[in-house]
């Protein structure tokens, strides 16, 4: 028996909850757009020390930490997944001082 690729969408019939089905295309769009920003404000400290550009990676490390908390804020991720991000790019930033 052949599957198709999408998954088939129920239909909801309670005015509710057609409600709450386009609240939650909103939300995953809003969701995974910050979810995306985090990973492109990481990358972009990364680079940074990897290239060994000690004052642009503490810049952008700075506007980093500003997404990572937000982003932490919201509960889309734990408090303590941007706690330890936080920790090793700034362990990173230390660590081309030496």
């Amino acid at each position: 028996m052949a599957t198709s690729s999408k998954a088939k969408k129920k239909t909801v019939r309670l005015a509710s909850g057609r409600k709450r089905a386009r609240q939650d295309v909103k939300l995953n769009a809003a969701n995974t757009a910050l979810r995306s920003k985090f990973r492109t404000v990481i990358k972009n400290v990364q680079k940074a020390v990897t290239a060994g550009d000690k004052p642009k990676a503490a810049e952008l490390f700075k506007t980093a930490q500003a997404v990572i908390d937000s982003v932490a804020d919201k509960g889309i991720f734990h408090k303590n997944k941007a706690a330890r991000h936080k920790s090793r790019l700034s362990a990173k930033i230390k660590a081309l001082a030496a």
